[in-house]
């Protein structure tokens, strides 16, 4: 039930348990991603599949939710985040409860390319709802929060999928898995609102949300009529200097992390040649070190903000830094002490996550009317890197060698930089053909 607000000279704090919401919405969107590579040993003993099999079961997600990115995000223009996330979490949960029904090869690849579908309007829905409920200045904190929850779900929420699959089996894992993104969608319908409608938040705070909203001198006719999906604003989207920055950042920003999740675990196991259970347990610091990367990033570019600092300094220096810090991966091809690979990946890793407050720049370059769109391209091509990154390394380390594979990621951090320094360039918003002059962005 939402608390109603009463005192209306001081801002009520709504909006940092709206973020709680979309915090453990993502934390519930990465276990229904992960849970396959936990039932996977067990789900091929059971329905006698192939490695080829389960290789194609691991792909089907990644290719479904780079294509629908671009859809999804123009439903997230149309659709209010109310109704939307509570239907897309019964989609997605449903699709991955089935999955502990079915013994074919086929229904479970229709299922994880389902779950990609339904999963896809998730982050640029997440970002849409972070720019309308917080000011600009405290965005990149914002989005540094609910972006650490895919780190902790992929970081601690193993063991706890591990102990779920030991009591019921990989079918309960399912199930269970399932069963809890239904309780999460109502939970979300029952205590969502946007901020003009939510009785939690009083006047005062919504002065605070929207205290340095973009001005524009035009009447609400054109405000309308700019705001549909044309020819002229899909050009926009597509042709941008500036918005292709953060596109190719974003890939850039994914392989990254693609790798970490992918071949990690094989390269300490069968490159570095290190015990399984001890390489589980290094595996996890360098998402714990992504984890205090982004976390650091976002509030410490939020005080910059409110230190007056320019948003070329304070919003591009952690991506920038962050793309820098991710080339130290190569330092892990020049030794063999197992400290030092560690300590580099983990380097490598930290400026992942210094550099995942990416999306900060589409509440700051998209046109107002076209975020969600903006964000759907964004996190269409970054999620490519989830099906090309995998397939290359495997090209590259057929030999059983993986420092061509630590040059390539090395590689694509490099591009990521250089993006983010020519092709972003000056931090100021797109505009929509025709948009009349702004009078004032703070």
């Amino acid at each position: 039930m939402q608390t109603v607000a009463t005192d209306n000279s001081k801002p009520t704090r709504t909006r940092f348990q709206i973020l709680g919401l979309i915090f453990l919405s993502v934390v519930i969107n990465y276990m229904d991603r992960t849970n396959i590579s936990v039932a996977a040993a067990a789900l091929t003993d059971d329905l006698q599949l192939t490695s080829i099999q389960m290789g194609l079961i691991f792909s089907a997600f990644g290719w479904t939710y780079s294509v629908c990115q671009i859809p999804g995000g123009i439903v997230v223009d149309f659709v209010k985040a109310r109704i939307l996330y509570p239907v897309i979490l019964v989609l997605w949960s449903a699709a991955t409860l089935i999955q502990g029904l079915v013994s074919s090869f086929g229904a479970l690849v229709g299922l994880r390319m389902a779950i990609g579908v339904f999963e896809a309007p998730s982050y640029p829905c997440n970002n849409k709802i972070v720019t309308s409920w917080f000011p600009e200045n405290e965005r990149a904190s914002a989005i540094a929060i609910y972006t650490s929850g895919q780190f902790i779900g992929l970081a601690f929420l193993m063991p706890l999928l591990v102990v779920i699959q030991d009591a019921f089996g990989w079918r309960g894992l399912f199930i269970v898995s399932g069963l809890v993104g239904f309780v999460w969608a109502a939970i979300w319908y029952i205590f969502y609102r946007d901020p003009e409608d939510h009785k939690g938040a009083n006047q005062a705070e919504l002065d605070h949300i929207n205290q340095d909203e973009v001005q524009v001198v035009e009447e609400q006719p054109e405000t309308k009529e700019e705001s549909k999906l044309t020819k002229e604003n899909l050009k926009i989207v597509f042709s941008n200097q500036k918005l292709w920055g953060i596109y190719i950042g974003q890939f850039c920003l994914g392989g990254t992390l693609i790798f970490f999740l992918t071949w990690f675990p094989t390269y300490l196991v069968e490159y570095r040649g290190l015990d399984f259970i001890k390489s589980g347990f290094l595996a996890s610091i360098p998402f714990i070190a992504a984890f205090c990367g982004v976390l650091i990033s976002g509030f410490f570019s939020d005080f910059l903000v409110r230190k007056g600092v320019s948003k070329e300094v304070s919003r591009k220096a952690p991506m920038i830094l962050g793309m820098l810090l991710s080339m130290f991966i190569i330092g892990a091809n020049y030794t063999d002490d197992t400290t030092l690979i560690i300590t580099f990946l983990s380097i490598a890793f930290f400026g992942n996550g210094l550099s995942s407050i990416a999306w900060i720049f589409v509440s700051l370059l998209a046109p107002k009317q076209l975020i969600g769109l903006v964000g759907g391209c964004m996190n269409a091509i970054g999620s490519l890197a989830g099906v090309i990154v995998p397939v290359v390394i495997g090209f590259l380390v057929t030999d059983g060698d993986f420092r061509p594979a630590l040059f390539f990621i090395a590689s694509l951090a490099g591009i990521g930089f250089c993006s983010y320094l020519f092709l972003v360039g000056k931090i100021e918003r797109v505009r929509l053909p025709g948009e009349k002059a702004l009078v004032k962005e703070a």
